[in-house]
């Protein structure tokens, strides 16, 4: 008796994810096929340039954090 109700709900189910799945982005920046797609925030030129400054930033916070922890090293090994 449960399958008769239990089956259907879960074929159901199924094709409700199937058709979800047609329609969602897969992944970032991807584009849903129309009428749901629109723009991807992050292939817009202000995201992008956005993007581009906190990756430089964390590439000279980086390069500085990498002098600092060789200058403590060469004090610490050189004559005292």
């Amino acid at each position: 008796m449960i399958s008769r109700l239990y089956l259907p709900v879960l074929g159901l189910a199924t094709a409700a994810v199937i058709a979800v799945s047609l329609v969602w982005p897969q992944g970032l920046g991807a584009r849903s096929p129309a009428p749901f797609g629109h723009a991807p925030e992050l292939q817009a030129p202000a995201m992008q340039a956005a993007m581009k400054r906190e990756h430089d930033a964390a590439m000279r916070h980086d390069a500085r954090q990498r002098a600092a922890i060789s200058q403590f090293q060469a004090q610490a090994v050189g004559p005292n």
